[in-house]
Formats: C-alpha cells, structure tokens, sequence
C-alpha cells in the first residue's frame, strides 16, 4: 500500500505517524518522490488500514495488488522518462546504448568515440570494472580508466554509462558516470542497490543470469524505495538450458514489463546471445517488441578484444545495425533517436 501525503506536513507530525503505523507491525518506508512525499507500508494489517484511513496527513492511498510498489504500473500509469543532459530514454523513441564491453585504451575509445558521433548516438557505454567467470580474465582498467572517460565526456559530450560493482565504486564514479549500471550478477546485491538508491544518478538495472519478474522489479523497487525515480530496466538473457546461444534472449519480458511498470526497458542482445552474427537480428526483434533502447557491444577490432570479443560488432556491422533497426523502428511506428553531428 502506498500512501500519498499532503504537503507542508510538520516533522513532528509525520514522526507521529510513522510510529502509529509502525506500531501496528507494519514495516514503513517513507519516500521522496519528486515534490511528493510517500510512505509505502508492508504487510498491511486492518490496524494499519484503520490508521491510514483515519490520519489526516494522508492525502489519498493506491493499493497496488501486488508484491511490488512503486514500480507498478498501477503507482504510475504514465510512462517514466529518462532525461541525462540532452538524452532521452523512454518517450516513446528507440535509443542505442554502445561502447565496448571494457574500456581498453584512448586508442579504442577514441575510434569508437568517432564511430558513434558519425552514427549521432550520444549515449557512450563502456566498463571500468568487469565481474568476469575467471579470477585470471582481464578485470578492467578499474579507478586508473577513470581519466579516459572524463576526457571522452569533455570532447565529445557524451552521456557516460558505466558499471559498479561495490558501494566504494559507485562514489568514486560519481561525476563522471551519468548513468550507473548495476549488473546481472549485482541484481540482488541490496547493499548496493540501496546505496545507488540515494546516489542521485539514473540506474541502469540488468535482470540476474536467471531472475523471475517478480524478482527483477523487485530489485528495482530496492533503488526507488531509497529515493531514486529514475530507473532503466534492462533485459539481457536468462540462463536456460540451451547451448547455441551464451543467454536465452527473453523478449517476452519487454512486454511483459512494460505492462506491468511504468519504468522504460531496454534490451541487450549482445549478452542475450554472447554471438555477434545474431545481434542484429534480436535488435530488430527487441524493438518490434517495443523496447526503449538497445545496449549493444562494439569494438574496433572484436578478435583483439579483451572482453566479450565474440559477442561485439565490428564498426561496419554497427553501422549496418543501425540502419536496420531505424527501419524497424519506422515500421512499427516509432523511430531512433540520433543526433546530428556535431552534438
């Protein structure tokens, strides 16, 4: 249950009343949400209800019918929207997320820099810090490639995307990552989803390797019930039991999730397959399906890479992607986002 707030509520007041309620044995999460103020309670006894029912803090209630809150599309029927700087995800246009797998050198984010500024996407992805399989996989530059994407961002104004993976990484990528990504394998890592809760900073999520729905917005109402609205669902492959692929791309979840939350989902078919030659085509599926973006690999030299080599497009094969899923995208009554160099 969700309870919605009048304004200019004293402190006092408000203490007084998160205690009636937490006497009733509810747990009680208040909630900044934009100039709203919020107080979502769970499990909800009668004593509870009686309490809402009868404070006059409470503006009005929304029960949601379900396990999660402010995630529901029930919260919220409007469509959340992204907005870092000049960039937009989830207004109703498809946007691409690209960038290698791991930043390797100012020699290879440079040429993807250009790669992307020639193709007008504004939206620059790559890793500092890898949770690889193997202790003896390359691990990511970590704090020392911090300086390449600072210069990136100065030069070409780029919308940084980047992951952490620990509550000390997350601060010390705080300005410079615009968006935080927290990966399949940090899903359900609480400590850091409440951290990136109160960070102030949008959230990438990526679904874990075998997570249900449930789970999955559940892990996303962690980083909204500590105070962060700005959240970006990512489907990226669940663990199955087939071989021909790294991932089963499940794109029956962008439906599915877009039905269910008001929060934009994107898909990543590069983790979703781990084979660059089935990319584009799960690219145009996944925006057939009505996903709000595409997080993609690329790298100019995919047999040299240091990471994810085999699942990354060459720049010619990126550029052709584009392409086609700006085709589909028309098709279906939407279209990409890109911009004209110069930004």
């Amino acid at each position: 249950m969700i309870a919605v707030l009048k304004q200019k509520i004293r402190p006092q007041q408000l203490e007084v009343f998160l205690n009636e309620l937490t006497a009733t044995g509810a747990i009680v999460y208040p909630v900044q949400w934009g100039e709203q103020s919020l107080v979502v309670t769970s499990p909800l006894s009668s004593a509870a209800v009686g309490v809402l029912d009868r404070s006059p803090l409470v503006e009005s209630t929304i029960d949601t019918g379900s396990v999660f809150q402010l995630t529901s599309r029930c919260f919220q029927r409007k469509n959340t929207v992204i907005h870092v700087g000049d960039a937009r995800i989830g207004d109703g246009s498809v946007a691409i997320i690209a960038g290698p797998c791991a930043v390797e050198s100012r020699e290879q984010v440079a040429a993807i820099a250009e790669l992307l500024h020639g193709q007008g996407i504004r939206l620059f992805r790559g890793g500092l810090f890898k949770p690889r399989t193997s202790p003896y996989s390359f691990q990511g530059l970590g704090f020392a490639g911090l300086d390449i994407l600072r210069e990136l961002k100065a030069r070409h104004r780029f919308v940084i995307v980047t992951e952490a993976l620990s509550e000390r990484c997350l601060k010390e990528l705080i300005g410079t990552a615009d968006i935080i990504q927290i990966g399949s394998r940090n899903m359900q890592n609480f400590s850091l989803l409440k951290e990136a809760g109160g960070a102030g900073i949008p959230v990438l999520l990526k679904r874990g390797l075998a997570a249900t729905m449930d789970e999955f917005l559940l892990a996303a109402e962690y980083l909204m019930a500590h105070g962060n609205s700005r959240v970006i669902l990512c489907e990226r492959g669940i663990r199955t039991s087939c071989c021909h692929t790294r991932n089963t791309l499940d794109l029956s979840a962008i439906p599915y999730l877009k039905e269910q939350s008001h929060l934009p989902v994107i898909v990543d078919p590069s983790h979703g397959t781990g084979r660059s030659e089935l990319v584009l085509p799960m690219a145009r599926a996944a925006v057939a399906a009505g996903a709000d973006g595409l997080l993609i690999e690329v790298h100019p030299s995919p047999a040299d890479a240091l990471s994810d080599g085999h699942q990354s497009l060459t720049p010619d094969l990126f550029r052709r992607l584009v392409e086609e899923v700006d085709r589909v995208a028309v098709a279906v009554g939407t279209r990409l986002t890109r911009n004209s160099p110069p930004f």
